[in-house]
């Protein structure tokens, strides 16, 4: 019951969010909550993960060094691109930026499992990719948007760390220190984090109400695009260099899910509600094609998983 709760997250996403969008009052005064519900996503994905899911980076690391590299050059540049190519404003642009600067997200490691991907690597590449994303996420977005937009990079760096950095690596120590504790709290961590993520896009779905009926066709199709850039770009180069299907399998999906609550987070609190929406629609969709994707793979087989390369 609680898992099929769970896989059902893109619904209870569009269903809240249409509620916010004809009823935004209730959730416009929750306005503030955005930042403190993305940090307790951050401490539950720190309570999933124990200090040798980081070491596999040692056992993989041409896979991870490959996937880090894809999310942190194909995401941030297909967004910039895009937002180019649909003509929108320095708003709406640094927040396709924002979230193609953002690490993978969490949803990506339950995609890869049921895809059939390596959920191991999966783990390993969104931990490293989101303490990466500390300090890559400010730099790329000054860098990409810097030009029509001004961006906090010192501010949006310390705001990482204490969202992100301070959280994961809190609920990686409590996992380690306190594993009987964490043990029992495992099963309800993910509809936690479900809620959390599902709050903060029907927040910013109530704050951009008019902008949304305006844009949001537009900046769906943007979304839509730019996610189906970055599924295949993961995919067809790791099959170019080699990898097997399993582990394309894996970095195809880390680099198309990206953590798009942070990406909204930051919009809100360093931008404003517009340059919200890119995230806000990313979050909802990623997961809708995440979840098509690997129907689609699951019913096929990788290959021998024996067969896999690591570096």
């Amino acid at each position: 019951m609680l898992g099929m709760v769970i896989r059902l997250f893109p619904l209870w996403a569009v269903l809240l969010s249409g509620y916010a969008l004809v009823y935004p009052t209730f959730f416009i005064e929750m306005k503030t909550a955005i930042v403190p519900l993305l940090t307790v996503i951050m401490l539950t994905m720190g309570l999933t993960l124990k200090p040798s899911d980081f070491l596999d980076v040692a056992k993989k690391k041409r896979a991870v060094s490959v996937g880090v590299l894809l999310q942190f050059t194909v995401m941030p540049m297909v967004a910039i691109v895009v937002s180019l190519a649909f003509g929108f404003n320095p708003e709406q642009t640094v927040g396709m930026v924002l979230v193609g600067s953002v690490a993978g997200g969490t949803a990506s490691n339950v995609i890869c499992y049921l895809a059939k991907g390596d959920v191991a690597l999966s783990i390993s590449m969104t931990a490293i990719s989101t303490l990466l994303g500390v300090f890559l996420t400010p730099v790329l977005t000054g860098a990409l948007a810097g030009l029509s937009v001004e961006v906090p990079m010192a501010a949006m760096l310390l705001s990482l760390v204490k969202i992100v950095l301070l959280p994961v690596l809190g609920g990686v120590l409590l996992n380690r220190y306190a594993s009987n504790v964490t043990a029992k709290l495992a099963p309800v961590l993910p509809l936690l984090s479900v809620f959390a993520i599902v709050v903060i896009i029907a927040i910013v779905v109530a704050l951009n109400a008019e902008s949304l009926v305006q844009v949001g066709t537009v900046m769906a199709l943007a979304v839509v695009l730019h996610n189906s850039i970055g599924l295949a770009a993961g995919y067809f180069a790791c099959r170019l260099l080699g990898f097997n299907e399993t582990i394309s399998r894996t970095i195809a999906i880390e680099v198309g899910l990206q953590n798009s609550g942070l990406a909204t987070a930051l919009a809100m609190k360093f931008f404003s509600p517009v340059a919200a929406i890119p995230g806000t629609l990313f979050s909802i969709w990623h997961n809708i094609s995440g979840s098509l994707l690997a129907a689609y793979w699951s019913k096929s087989k990788p290959g021998n998983v024996a067969e896999q390369i690591a570096g």
